[in-house]
């Protein structure tokens, strides 16, 4: 039967990518720690590893599997927390980095949630652009960060997990004729004047999906602020493909904005953390990640 202890063992590999640096993290030997793999290998019934000279990778089913253990451990987290030692006597300060479209959409539960659980704890954020908030993380200048993983650079430093698939949709103003449609394409979107957010590196993101499409956006207007594509959708300005976390179906000014699937697009905006790799995090940082892990009230936010 699988154990608790396997399942830190397995979380220890898949983070340092290495039998010999995941024993030294858990303090067992290496030959202990191979065996224990193969053993949880052949318990759940499915190869958790690419093994090669350089380390060890995780398969597709490993990362399926990593994401449910990082939810299995926090689940115990949380029960041992509730019967043991309160949480107010852990005190201290977390330095979170976040990139602005997640600030705006995504912090403010995140850190509500923590902030009960550790009410003694102080919360430092810094918010700066994706490429500054990895310099950061690399140098130990934050502990943790919340942000879009799609563009890391610097995987290699960096462990990561992801919170938050959120699908892209179509945003379109009432009545527009493409809603009669029963079915949207990228080539019907194609033909429409585009209002594109510019802002978290999403223009960068709709660039590499156009060109996978093999398709060129006629893009009318670029901004950095949601609320203005909200606005220039609602009052039939363009239309724009944005990920679910940022859709509510009115602009400011009080008018409808419908959302619809896109038939050939299914790339998803993830949502994750992130924190260095391979060295002893800082003591905040395991309670930060068992919050982030725990499903919120009514369940995380996949889609609308």
């Amino acid at each position: 039967m699988m154990t608790l202890r396997q399942i830190r063992h397995f979380i220890a590999v898949a983070e340092t990518g290495s039998i010999s640096a995941a024993a030294q993290a858990v303090f067992i030997s290496q030959s202990t720690l191979t065996l224990a793999i193969q053993q949880l290998e052949q318990d759940i019934g499915v190869l958790l590893f690419n093994r090669h000279a350089k380390g060890m990778t995780l398969t597709h089913q490993g990362h399926q599997f990593l994401r449910q253990a990082h939810l299995i451990l926090a689940t115990v987290d949380n029960a041992k927390r509730s019967l043991q030692q309160s949480t107010d006597q852990v005190s201290g300060q977390l330095t979170i980095g976040v990139t602005s479209l997640v600030a705006g959409y995504y912090l403010a539960d995140l850190l509500t949630r923590f902030q009960r659980a550790y009410p003694n704890v102080a919360l430092r954020v810094v918010e700066d652009e994706r490429p500054y908030i990895e310099h950061l993380l690399v140098s130990g200048e934050i502990d943790v960060a919340v942000l879009i993983l799609s563009n890391l650079e610097d995987r290699m430093a960096l462990q990561t997990e992801v919170l938050t698939h959120s699908p892209h949709r179509l945003w379109l103003p009432a009545q527009h004729p493409l809603l009669e449609q029963d079915s949207i394409s990228l080539a019907d979107v194609a033909e429409q004047p585009l209002i594109q957010l510019n802002v978290d590196e999403m223009e960068h993101n709709a660039r590499r999906m156009w060109a996978s499409a093999g398709l060129q956006a006629n893009v009318s207007l670029r901004t950095a602020s949601t609320e203005a594509v909200r606005s220039l959708v609602a009052a039939g300005l363009g239309v724009s493909i944005q990920p679910d976390m940022t859709y509510r179906p009115w602009s400011l000014e009080g008018d409808i904005i419908e959302a619809r699937p896109l038939a050939d697009l299914n790339q998803t905006l993830d949502v994750g953390l992130a924190w260095r790799r391979g060295t002893a995090r800082p003591a905040l940082v395991d309670p930060f990640l068992t919050v982030a892990r725990e499903q919120p009230a009514g369940g995380r936010k996949h889609s609308i």
